[in-house]
């Protein structure tokens, strides 16, 4: 029989923030595709969830995700990514996000 290769899991880059997107907390699932996030710039933003996250990626409260404000109205946005725990890990060490605003939430 052939041994099966063992592979190591893959080292995925992490999603900085661009110029325009900031890091938020979900704070509540509104409804209709919608929740309420505190970001770290200090706003509180309503927020869509785009269809490609529907179905892939669920949202609960208590998550981290990266959200890019709308220019026409500020206090609302989409949201980009959802950061998985070794992707928040990562955001800490590099000192991107400061720990107490993620656990802040919790």
């Amino acid at each position: 029989m052939v041994k099966r290769k063992q592979t190591e899991p893959l080292q995925k880059d992490v999603m900085l923030p661009s110029e325009g997107q900031t890091i938020c907390v979900v704070e509540e699932i509104i409804g209709a595709d919608y929740t309420k996030v505190r970001c770290s710039d200090g706003v509180t933003r309503i927020c869509r969830i785009p269809g490609r996250f529907r179905r892939r990626a669920w949202l609960s409260e208590g998550d981290v995700v990266l959200v890019a404000p709308w220019d026409f109205q500020p206090n609302k946005g989409d949201i980009l990514h959802r950061y998985e725990k070794d992707e928040i890990r990562k955001l800490i060490n590099m000192n991107v996000v400061a720990k107490e605003f993620i656990e802040g939430s919790q």
